[in-house]
């Protein structure tokens, strides 16, 4: 069994090992799609972009999808485009974008609960939250697909759009379908922690030809071409730039996906056998892209608490992140807003931990990854006495 460093021992990495290293293109394949750019002069919307926008539409099997300079743009236009008459309702165990988007159009929030399990949406709870409301947002969390089908029963019964936060989800599927057709909208994100990286960039994917209209024109401050805008829009249209690097990224896609999903079922069968460690459950017949492989430390199971574990991990020169703690009903953004206690959600928060994955993580490093996890849970209660 190894020794932890936070005990004495020596770091199992101490040359540090990342959460995230981002899968770049290579250069020599970006730089001839900017040539043609400069020589074209278009520098912003142009052949790139329009490639990259059919090619995703492919892809995800959607009849529009709309590039924007980033997925809080695309989320902040998709919401202004389905044009809610109602507060917002959305789990609190998510990103903050999903939460600002909304905010920012003015709307009301409301949040509810997720699946400790799953992590994803708790369709019940939220359903017990709509009445009065005018959208329902919920998201495919870490990259795993949420339960689209029922989300979009429950927006049915309200007579509300169902809006996807699906910003770790681009190529994810659910039941066999691409991530990226349910609901009226869903978005992708491209920063360069994401599976397909543009530099910084999103993806609007929707089947309703009105909600692509809105997004291209406020996109471009609300300007359909005539400079008589159409309503008060946003500058987030994606440069030819970002276009190139998410082109090249796109034909790496399938390959990240087989490299990250190789991590992540390194990791689930070296933690099986680990007492209070429990990773993150997938729907029958979905597949996650694991932008995030995020564990949860049961403490009295494990020996020790999650805070504790990170702070070992940290030691032999692991980094960690605890997405998505706080979640979002306790962040200082979110103060005024009145809502009931979420004790799920915060049980959640105060459990979940990020472990390092990317396409070019060695299957060993996962192994002494696991190792350091084992011997913190052997060592739990040498570890809860530290100061």
């Amino acid at each position: 069994m190894r020794t932890l460093a936070v005990l004495g021992a020596a770091p199992a990495f101490p040359a540090g090992l990342p959460i995230t290293r981002p899968a770049i293109p290579s250069l020599d394949r970006v730089v001839p799609r900017m040539e043609a750019a400069f020589a074209s002069g278009m520098l912003t919307n142009g052949a790139n972009v329009r490639e990259l926008e059919a090619a995703a539409a492919s892809r995800l099997g959607v009849r529009h999808v709309v590039a924007v300079s980033c997925c809080t743009a695309g989320l902040m236009l998709a919401t202004k485009a389905l044009s809610p008459k109602g507060d917002a309702v959305l789990p609190s165990f998510t990103f903050s974008a999903s939460g600002h988007a909304l905010a920012w159009n003015g709307l009301g929030l409301r949040f509810g609960e997720c699946d400790l399990s799953t992590f994803q949406a708790d369709a019940d709870d939220l359903a017990g939250r709509l009445e009065g409301a005018g959208l329902l947002c919920a998201t495919h969390v870490f990259g795993a697909p949420c339960d689209v089908e029922a989300l979009e029963a429950v927006a049915g019964v309200a007579g509300v759009p169902l809006l996807l936060d699906a910003a770790h989800a681009f190529g994810a599927t659910r039941r066999g379908r691409p991530v990226g057709g349910s609901g009226d909208v869903e978005v992708f994100s491209m920063s360069p922690t994401k599976v397909v990286v543009a530099g910084e960039g999103g993806l609007v994917a929707t089947n309703r030809d009105d909600i692509a209209e809105s997004v291209r024109i406020g996109r471009d401050y609300g300007n359909p071409g005539d400079y008589d805008t159409r309503f008060v829009g946003l500058n987030a249209r994606m440069s030819e730039l970002h276009a190139a690097v998410a082109l090249e990224s796109l034909a790496d896609l399938d390959e990240n996906l087989a490299l990250r999903a190789a991590v992540a079922e390194r990791y689930r069968a070296g933690l099986e056998d680990v007492a209070g460690i429990a990773c993150q459950v997938l729907g029958d017949g979905d597949t996650s892209t694991y932008k995030d492989f995020t564990i949860t430390v049961e403490p009295a199971a494990f020996g020790a608490s999650r805070d504790q574990l990170r702070r070992a991990l940290s030691a032999d020169g692991i980094d960690t992140r605890c997405y998505f703690d706080p979640p979002l009903h306790r962040q200082k953004a979110y103060a005024s807003v009145v809502n009931g206690p979420l004790p799920g959600t915060d049980e959640l928060a105060s459990r979940v931990l990020s472990l390092p994955v990317y396409p070019s993580l060695r299957l060993g490093d996962v192994d002494a990854v696991v190792e350091v996890i084992a011997a913190a849970q052997a060592a739990g209660p040498a570890i809860m006495a530290l100061p």
